[in-house]
């Protein structure tokens, strides 16, 4: 059996509905009860930010390792400094 409620609210703007089975809205039920939790949403949203930090992660090691694998280093120049600058501040994409 599929059950359909909304479960989600984030910051108060956006509801978002879903269909999960039974067995995992049970299993949300029991991670509120027992994890710390307030409501199905506080799940929901800790579940989402984990996924977060992890693709953030995934990224930063995909990037480690193409670094990795272009070559010797070689020196920055002062444009690439500067580049490299605008686009930590936002500047530039």
């Amino acid at each position: 059996m599929v059950v359909t409620q909304p479960i989600v609210k984030v910051m108060g703007k956006n509801t978002v509905s879903f269909a999960i089975p039974e067995s995992l809205t049970e299993y949300i039920d029991q991670r509120v009860a027992t994890g710390g939790y307030g409501n199905r949403s506080e799940y929901i949203r800790d579940l989402v930010r984990q996924d977060q930090r992890e693709q953030a992660r995934a990224r930063l090691r995909t990037l480690i390792e193409e670094g990795l694998a272009s070559g010797p280093p070689t020196a920055l120049t002062q444009a690439e400094r500067v580049e490299l600058r605008e686009i930590a501040s936002g500047k530039i994409r």
